[in-house]
């Protein structure tokens, strides 16, 4: 039996170092990103049975572990300008950072003018933190773009109220895994015209580019603005929400067009998603060009749907 388990463990610290030789030698930086597994799935049990397609050549995973509490960070970000009828969520929207679980940091914001203000930074106090939930100012156009408030949010991160620990064994959770649940329309007002005719938006692209960058999975709520009424808005907004989501792993939590019944099944559904994402490790090219630093990436594992970000940024745990 020790014979079996040492010859284990000399095979695996081979296959490691033969690894890293390899990405040396090929220019290849170790890298990770946050993969949700389908609450319908089997969460794959190890690196092995997983693999990943960068720029669509075929990489083994390094390491497979699972988000814990302790290093999560979730930032709940509210549109300043929802209609006023959001009232009647906000003690669900209270009751769902108090019930987060313990040791996660959480941060509660309001989009405005391109910025989020947040009374409280990222702490482990749920009560300080549902405390900070407020009415919206419900005037239209109060985020300025949704999507800016996200690029100035996550290119400035706040600094983490606990300190990880620097002898964690994966660096890219020194600095704890980035959730952002959005609450907007998603309308983007800088981009003129919300009809079938204008559906693409730079800043969209940009926030989801930044995203990806900082290893930021985004959720998002809808929930209607005050001021912008029409179907072509509502179609608008969700199509941007849509892109985002699923541009950076995350999820658009929604049931059709119109404000939901209730939030409380898709905080819910946004609770089991961070229970249910791993941090995969693996090896990504190094990228020359600064001006295009992200690289497409596509996980798969027999019987599990995975949602992952479709870019992230080569060398992301330096």
């Amino acid at each position: 039996m020790t014979r079996s388990v040492t010859s284990a463990l000399l095979f695996a610290f081979a296959l490691t170092a033969g690894l890293a030789a390899r990405a040396q030698q090929e220019g290849l930086v170790p890298t990770q990103a946050l993969v949700n597994v389908d609450a319908k799935s089997q969460p794959p049990a190890s690196a092995s049975v997983l693999t990943v397609a960068v720029n669509d050549r075929k990489e083994p995973l390094t390491a497979w572990e699972p988000v814990t509490p302790a290093n999560a960070q979730v930032a709940l970000l509210i549109d300043d300008g929802l209609r006023e009828s959001i009232a009647r969520e906000l003690d669900n929207l209270r009751s769902f950072v108090r019930s987060l679980s313990p040791g996660i940091e959480v941060l509660v914001g309001y989009m405005q003018f391109g910025h989020i203000i947040a009374e409280q930074g990222f702490t482990t106090d749920h009560a300080l933190a549902a405390s900070t939930i407020h009415l919206p100012s419900g005037l239209a156009g109060m985020s300025a773009s949704p999507y800016i408030c996200i690029s100035d949010f996550v290119n400035n991160w706040p600094a983490s109220g606990a300190s990880s620990s620097s002898s964690s064994p994966h660096p890219f959770l020194q600095r704890k895994a980035r959730f952002i649940l959005m609450i907007t329309d998603g309308v983007d007002p800088y981009n003129g015209g919300t009809s079938v005719m204008n559906q693409g938006s730079p800043y969209v692209d940009a926030a989801m580019a930044d995203a990806q960058r900082t290893g930021v999975a985004v959720y998002a709520i809808y929930f209607s603005d005050a001021g912008i009424t029409s179907n072509s808005a509502d179609n608008s907004g969700q199509d941007y929400l849509s892109q985002i989501t699923q541009g950076t792993g995350g999820a658009d939590l929604w049931q059709g067009i119109g404000n939901p019944v209730s939030t409380t099944p898709f905080l819910r559904q946004f609770q089991s998603a961070i229970a249910e994402t791993y941090i995969a490790t693996f090896n990504a090219p190094v990228v020359r060009d600064p001006a295009h630093d992200l690289v497409h990436v596509k996980f798969t594992a027999a019987k599990a749907k995975l949602h992952a970000p479709e870019k992230v940024r080569p060398g992301n745990m330096e």
